[in-house]
């Protein structure tokens, strides 16, 4: 129980912590932009089974790997792309840390 409401919570206060600190005057824009994020979890439809509580996400689905980990840092530097890889970045955070916790 621990552990999904870490993962959850994680997915979904991040984003708003980072929408509430740094862009205050768009949060709204600013958070649902990361929270697009979370369509990256549509590669675990090519995963079977599709849901394993078990298995862990990093370097297992293919927008959860090492190289699209990096792909999302360079999308930090680009203004336009910031608050696409910030969901990103924080999904990753949040499978990093469900991960951790099995």
């Amino acid at each position: 129980m621990t552990q999904g409401l870490v993962h959850y919570g994680l997915h979904v206060l991040l984003p708003l912590f980072i929408a509430l600190k740094f862009y205050p005057k768009r949060v709204i824009i600013a958070y649902a932009i990361m929270m697009a994020g979370m369509l990256i979890d549509l590669d675990h439809l090519l995963a079977t089974p599709i849901f394993d509580s078990n298995r862990c996400s990093i370097n297992f689905h293919p927008l959860h790997t090492y190289w699209a980990m990096a792909i999302y840092i360079v999308l930090l530097f680009p203004k336009q792309t910031r608050l696409i890889a910030l969901g990103l970045i924080c999904h990753i955070i949040a499978d990093i840390a469900d991960c951790l916790l099995m």
